[in-house]
């Protein structure tokens, strides 16, 4: 197998869409993806585009992807790269191309001077969680993600 790590094109909003929906069938949540194809397309490649992909492939066929964006550490003083999504099919798992995306993320932050490359991972999740470990990732077990969505944010927005 030779796995080759591509940035993304707006031709891959198909494939990239059904990998997020493989990735929330595997995580259990496929009832939370709400988008289409179409929709990440304009978000990914529109005029501000929102985040970037990489897409791992061997002789053409796809194996996985890696969605990713930046955010800015304000105690470093620089930006960070964080790993929305990360999925590789099953026949390809074990075969290195995790390991080489994340790589390639690495290589984005050391060449764009990012202080980190941070993401989440579903505490259920250890397979993953072993992955991440054995490449040197730590816990962040003292922070508590917060989110508002939906109604929440709705009103939030509203009461200012």
């Amino acid at each position: 197998m030779t796995i080759l790590i591509r940035e993304a094109v707006r031709e891959d909003a198909p494939l990239i869409f059904r990998f997020i929906c493989d990735l929330a069938e595997y995580e259990k949540l496929r009832h939370e993806v709400k988008g289409d194809a179409e929709a990440l397309a304009a978000q990914l490649f529109g005029p501000r585009p929102y985040a970037e992909v990489l897409i791992a492939e061997d002789e053409g066929a796809p194996l996985g992807f890696a969605l990713f964006f930046h955010n800015f550490s304000t105690f470093e003083g620089r930006p960070g790269i964080y790993l929305e999504d990360l999925f590789v099919s099953p026949e390809a798992r074990g075969k290195g191309v995790g390991k080489r995306l994340l790589e390639r993320l690495a290589a984005l932050a050391i060449e764009r001077d990012c202080a980190r490359l941070e993401w989440a991972v579903l505490n259920w999740n250890t397979p993953a969680i072993d992955f991440y470990r054995s490449l040197g990732a730590r816990p962040m077990d003292e922070w508590t993600v917060n989110r508002v969505d939906g109604e929440a944010l709705r009103a939030l927005a509203a009461s200012g």
